[in-house]
């Protein structure tokens, strides 16, 4: 396995961030670790690069313990924290040649990692002159120079525009092409782009630990967007069979969500038609990553 986790707990205080949290990782997997703020990301992202210990329970990055083996855990994993640390009034190749020199790896692996994470065009420049996106390409680059096994990147999209997001995520699946990545964010778009797999934590515990595809269809749930040409009255859309909510969007739009197998336009439609309405669009929309997230981890939103 390439990280494995067994029963962590953390705590700060009173507060509990981690509550005996077990998973395992797969070489070559990309994964998101998806969670509300406060959940425990960034507690466990950090146990696991061995910045901080647990509380109870062990962990094991590249077959290497975090606490016993911290030296080898470290040249294993390739890390961007969430707040990527840059030293700004360096050069973007004076930084990289700097902690060249730290990993104790080959100078000629600084030019590898600037062409590998499309730094070439902004490597002369000051690392303070450059876009939030290409200082992430920068702090990306430096968890590559060692050449790691693992990457464990936490929210490395924050602050991006769109253009920076694609241009990040192209780079990310172009690198998780031959390592295992262990990826924290909010932007659920990415997870859906990027990732194989998926873990959720809410208030410290895993919710969630699924593939993305599976997690989606997971259950037998189907939201139907429905327009009639008529006002209809809440008592008489409640009558509709395997109905489990009904929300009035705008006029005489409704959004129905159905508990079945089946696809249920056909019942939707007959409604309209034993009721004396027509149906002026009638659609199945799919759920995505962000809806599951949030029926998943609504208690805490």
């Amino acid at each position: 396995m390439s990280i494995e986790v067994n029963n962590i707990s953390k705590s700060y205080g009173n507060q509990k961030a981690l509550d005996n949290v077990s998973f395992s990782i797969k070489k070559g997997e990309i994964v998101g670790f998806l969670g509300p703020n406060g959940a425990g990301k960034s507690t466990l992202m950090k146990i696991l690069t061995t910045y901080i210990n647990a509380d109870e329970g062990s962990a094991a990055v590249n077959n290497f313990d975090v606490v016993k083996e911290q030296k080898q855990v470290q040249q294993s994993v390739g890390y961007l924290p969430e707040h990527n640390p840059l030293y700004l009034d360096l050069y973007v190749r004076e930084y990289l040649a700097f902690n060249a020199d730290v990993y104790k790896v080959a100078k000629s692996r600084i030019e590898e990692v600037v062409v590998l994470t499309g730094l070439s065009s902004e490597s002369h420049k000051k690392i303070s002159q450059l876009s939030k996106g290409y200082r992430q390409r920068v702090g990306l680059a430096n968890a590559l120079l060692h050449n790691p096994a693992i990457l464990i990147l936490d929210e490395p999209t924050t602050g991006l525009d769109p253009n920076q997001l694609v241009e990040i995520r192209n780079v990310i699946k172009n690198v998780g092409k031959d390592k295992t990545v262990f990826l924290s964010t909010h932007i659920m778009q990415e997870v859906e782009a990027i990732c194989d797999r998926v873990i959720i934590i809410n208030n410290g515990k895993i919710v969630a630990d699924k593939q993305l595809d599976k997690l989606i269809s997971a259950d037998k749930e189907q939201i139907i967007e429905v327009e009639f040409d008529y006002k209809i009255e809440e008592e008489a859309v409640a009558r509709i069979p395997h109905l489990k909510s009904y929300k009035n969007i705008h006029d005489f739009v409704w959004e129905l969500t159905f508990l079945s197998d089946k696809d249920m336009r056909p019942a939707v439609f007959d409604f309209a038609h034993d009721n004396g309405l027509k149906t002026l669009q009638l659609n199945q929309k799919n759920k995505n990553l962000e809806d599951v997230f949030r029926e998943i981890t609504k208690n805490n939103i």
